[in-house]
């Protein structure tokens, strides 16, 4: 039975991240499917609060962000790795490009040009996706053309090497880091074509990139996965760095939220805090004590 299990919806372009990197490495894991509106019941009661797609549960343990899942997913199963080329620093950092120079103008595509999107969920992203406008949506969309196009012009200049994938002959975290906003933009922009058109390395990249696959997923209800948290003991490990410019020690009391959007804090007992992750302890009626951990980078922590 797998020990990964990722709380997303189908439709998500971060959960596709998610996705992409067990299919990379072949794994096996099992899906919980969760709402794409509030509330989330059965997801909040796991993070504390945080609402973001997806999340992965290991346990007792939860890990919010798609670049400290990646991370924590090849930590745990390194073969094959996520950053072929030992460039996992500079991966990371161009994740915080996907995540928000890239998407937004995509998801401005997404929420303004698909008849399809639901009444529910453009009043959901309204008070959730804080970078947009969304009274000024409809004359925003050329701007957000232009922005997704000047994207993909960046992404055609680094494939156009003598390699299949961003990062060498072997696809990473990078490739998927680009390709998740491609991905989502075919999905959801009825001009997705004549947007990518110019992009000729772009679309062999993309059939290169789509049969990569998912691994091999197993539909668990939110139960028995609540279950398994509930089961389990998380470990204390970790520590504080010392001298870090917050003042925090382990074991204070402190709320952790996002940086962009999404901005829910999660209330916890600080277990570990360096230069990569965050880590606080929590408890919840329904399944007791938890783990929940952060990235460094995006999220901000406090004293409460």
């Amino acid at each position: 039975m797998s020990q990964y299990i990722l709380h997303h919806f189908d439709a998500s372009p971060f959960a596709e991240k998610v996705r992409l990197v067990f299919g990379l490495k072949q794994l096996a894991w099992r899906s919980v499917q969760i709402p794409m509106i509030m509330p989330k019941p059965d997801l909040t009661c796991l993070t504390g609060g945080y609402r973001k797609t997806p999340v992965l549960q290991i346990g007792a343990d939860i890990y919010c962000d798609t670049s400290l899942i990646a991370q924590e997913i090849d930590r745990r199963t390194p073969a094959p790795p996520l950053f072929p080329s030992g460039q996992r620093g500079l991966t990371l950092a161009l994740s915080r490009w996907g995540d928000k120079t890239f998407f937004e103008p995509g998801a401005a595509l997404s929420m303004g040009e698909n008849p399809q999107v639901p009444d529910v969920v453009i009043e959901d992203r309204k008070a959730f996706f804080n970078f947009m406008d969304f009274g000024k949506l409809a004359e925003s969309l050329p701007a957000a053309r232009m922005q997704l196009q000047a994207n993909c012009a960046l992404l055609e200049d680094a494939l156009s090497c003598d390699s299949d994938y961003l990062d060498g002959n072997a696809p990473g975290y990078t490739d998927i880091q680009a390709w998740f906003v491609i991905w989502m933009t075919r999905a959801n922009v009825p001009s997705a074509e004549s947007l990518l058109a110019p992009f000729a390395l772009i679309n062999r990249w993309s059939g290169r990139m789509a049969t990569i696959g998912h691994g091999d997923s197993e539909d668990i209800p939110a139960d028995e996965a609540l279950g398994i948290a509930r089961s389990t003991s998380p470990g204390d490990e970790g520590s504080v760095m010392a001298d870090n410019p917050l003042g925090l020690a382990r074991g204070d009391a402190v709320v952790v939220s996002a940086d962009d959007y999404g901005r829910d804090e999660v209330a916890g007992e600080l277990l570990n805090l360096d230069f990569s992750s965050i880590k606080i302890r929590r408890t919840d009626d329904r399944v007791g004590d938890l783990n929940v951990h952060f990235p460094q980078l995006g999220y901000q922590v406090r004293k409460r």
